[in-house]
């Protein structure tokens, strides 16, 4: 049995890396709520705290370099960027929430942006939380999964740079946030850690997103 889950998961693996490499374009970026795409794909969005590495992540996704586009400075993203991939799921790259180099004045504007995408849009999936392994969970990050139980849509604590910190550090940053998942209604149970630098952690969130579809 364990041999037959094993080839199973194999294929679930392989199936998922073959959807991404499916055509995928960029839709629009959406600046307020009335600019959503009004299709009924399904959708997962992005979100995590500046700089966590949304746009990398998206990219490493699809082994592109440029479909997200990604900076050195945090708050380059401030609009909602849609991509669609082959018409059967889209993907949504969020705003950093946290720090920015911009107004405060414009970072409120991009937050409630954020929130209010989060708590209302009906064609949602599953919002994947990205935490950097370096540091770890925040404030900030426990006041969204906060504001996702709330609303009830379902969240998942994705690491990245997983390659940045060593094998033992790593584990004990999933231990942390397995700990902090079981305070949490809406917050999926399985942690996966990723890097989009090394390849590490790619095609399980693939087929994470694959199973949504």
């Amino acid at each position: 049995m364990e041999a037959n889950n094993d080839k199973l998961s194999i294929a679930r693996l392989q199936a998922a890396d073959a959807l991404f490499k499916e055509p995928v374009n960029f839709v629009l970026s959406v600046a307020n709520l009335s600019q959503l795409p009004t299709t009924d794909i399904g959708e997962v969005a992005f979100s995590g705290r500046s700089n966590v590495g949304k746009s990398s992540i998206i990219n490493a996704l699809f082994g592109q370099k440029k479909l997200a586009k990604t900076s050195n400075t945090p708050g380059r993203t401030q609009q909602l960027n849609y991509f669609n991939l082959n018409d059967k799921i889209h993907i949504v790259d969020l705003p950093g929430y946290g720090y920015a180099e911009a107004p405060e004045s414009q970072v409120r504007q991009w937050q409630n942006l954020i929130f209010d995408y989060l708590r209302g849009r009906v064609h949602l999936k599953r919002v994947f939380l990205l935490i950097d392994s370096r540091h770890g969970l925040k404030k900030v990050d426990k006041e969204i999964m906060e504001m996702l139980d709330k609303a009830a849509v379902t969240y998942q604590l994705i690491l990245t740079k997983a390659d940045k910190i060593s094998t033992k550090e790593l584990s004990k940053q999933i231990e942390a946030l397995q700990t902090e998942i079981k305070k949490h209604a809406a917050a999926y149970n399985e942690v996966i850690a990723t890097s989009s630098a090394k390849n590490i952690g790619l095609s399980e969130l693939r087929a994470e997103i694959a199973g949504l579809i």
